[in-house]
């Protein structure tokens, strides 16, 4: 998908002019952006998605709930 915008065609002009490990940084930033935008984008899908399907859950305590939500960022991992 490539979508020409002011500022990307700004961005492609300006990038002869830095030297290779400049170029580099950027790239690296630009993936760093990506991923965070594809990540978030996840999120809204499934915060959405649990929106429309509310599903109860109960737990016993704190402790059992914390545990459940501790197991569920390390599988996500």
């Amino acid at each position: 998908m490539s979508v020409a915008t002011p500022d990307i065609e700004h961005i492609i002009e300006v990038l002869p002019e830095l030297p290779p490990e400049r170029v580099k940084e950027a790239a690296d930033f630009i993936d760093y952006l990506a991923d965070r935008e594809r990540k978030h984008k996840t999120f809204v899908e499934e915060t959405l998605a649990a929106a429309a399907n509310p599903e109860k859950v109960t737990f016993e305590n704190s402790k059992a709930l914390i545990k459940a939500a501790m197991e569920s960022v390390s599988e996500d991992s």
